[in-house]
């Protein structure tokens, strides 16, 4: 192999190699072990001498001969791996394999096949061996649920809704159409990590699998005067995506600056599946995130602590009611412009509540481990103190939630 092999070629070929050496045993192939007996009697020290000289030079022998062996057979295990995981040199096999040449002194053995289907196996379970990206689908959502209790903080409607909505998408039978989920809130209460913990426990290569789309309005769809053309584009990529993964992932980013048309756009790909073995074909779940409906989301949660009741009483009824009729007045932004909220498309309008102090300090916390850095209370604390608090008055919530957390710690480093 030569040096601009790829690692994953290269840490196959050393577990092809380990597999020979294990598989091949101590001594060359076919050859039986020296015999073991005592030394003979009255040998002298000269006989002692040149008897371990012939005895080297037998070993060096019997050493070249096994290597000789070793080094045909991983050919043949090479050319083979090669053909199996990446459908590589499969044709020169066929022709080397109809023309006559001499044994290497050890032919293919039949457990050798069997190892090299494990291992092939093995393989494909972190490379990409299917023509679609499914075979890279993990859906652990034991995991996420998991990752979410312990990570995202002062979210317990967020947390709750996310877990089930996806649980109970991925555990239907037979959906009746993709499974929706709008995420509002200020900037830094989590949304975009909430998407990317989705991505990253659905599919093994988190938002780098060929299954997950992520579309950013000002950066994908910057200049109105090209609408058609992203429309198209967009269309387009959603369809690629669907004939490619039976469960696919489409994240919006900012999908408050989406222009309506494309988001009516999106529509088709989000309606009822037109026929029952849709639903076994294609499965897919968008996520938009959005900053609308922060402030009716932040005076709830402002209303609760004035009457003196914990943020947690607040429940998802009682939010989402308020939140879908404040989206729905009209006014100059995308949702109240599309259908998606009058066609019932968007499944949950998920809220993500301010940050309080001690959300922030948990932010700190998590910092500080990400980077294997030492931290105390008073640095937390310190840390927490940075952050610009409002309203005026009470001074409650984090107005950047944690979004400049991680780095506000790089001022307590020595």
């Amino acid at each position: 192999m030569g040096q601009d092999e790829p690692p994953a070629r290269l840490g196959l070929g050393c577990c092809v190699l380990l597999l020979l050496l294990l598989l091949g045993g101590s001594g060359s192939p076919g050859t039986p072990p020296p015999p073991r007996g005592p030394r003979a009697e009255g040998q002298g020290p000269s006989g002692e001498r040149a008897l371990r000289g012939r005895a080297g030079y037998e070993g060096y022998e019997a050493v070249k001969k096994h290597l000789g062996a070793v080094g045909a057979l991983s050919k043949q295990y090479w050319q083979y791996l090669a053909c199996k995981v990446w459908q590589e040199g499969c044709e020169e096999e066929k022709e080397e394999q109809s023309k006559p040449r001499p044994s290497p002194g050890w032919s293919l053995p039949l457990v050798g096949q069997d190892y090299l289907e494990i291992l092939s196996a093995w393989y494909c379970s972190f490379g990409k061996c299917c023509e679609t990206g499914d075979c890279r689908i993990v859906n652990n959502i034991t995991g996420l649920e998991a990752d979410l209790s312990e990570q995202l903080h002062g979210q317990h409607l967020a947390k709750e809704v996310v877990v089930r909505a996806v649980q109970g998408f991925l555990q239907s039978p037979q959906p009746e159409k993709a499974l929706v989920l709008s995420f509002h809130g200020w900037s830094g209460t989590g949304k975009n990590f909430v998407a990317r913990m989705v991505a990253n426990h659905l599919y093994r290569d988190g938002l780098r699998s060929d299954c997950v789309r992520v579309f950013i309005s000002l950066l994908h769809f910057p200049h109105h005067k090209y609408l058609d053309s992203y429309k198209a584009q967009l269309q387009r990529q959603l369809s690629e995506t669907l004939q490619l993964c039976r469960q696919s992932l489409f994240i919006f980013d900012e999908a408050e600056k989406l222009h309506s048309s494309l988001l009516d756009a999106i529509r088709p790909f989000m309606a009822p599946y037109g026929n029952e073995g849709q639903a076994h074909q294609q499965r897919s779940i968008f996520l938009f995130l959005s900053n609308l409906g922060g402030n009716t989301i932040n005076e709830v949660a402002l209303d609760f602590w004035r009457a003196g009741r914990a943020r947690e009483e607040i429940s998802m009824e009682f939010l989402e009611q308020r939140l879908r009729l404040e989206l729905q007045e009209p006014a100059e932004n995308s949702y109240a412009h599309s259908h998606l909220l009058r066609e019932n498309l968007i499944d949950f309008l998920v809220p993500f509540l301010p940050l309080e102090f001690h959300h922030v300090k948990l932010c700190a916390r998590d910092a500080f481990l990400a980077r294997g850095l030492p931290y105390s209370e008073a640095t937390l604390d310190e840390v927490a103190r940075m952050m610009v608090f409002v309203p005026k008055e009470e001074k409650l919530f984090s107005a950047q939630g944690c979004k400049s957390v991680p780095q506000r710690i790089s001022y307590f480093l020595p």
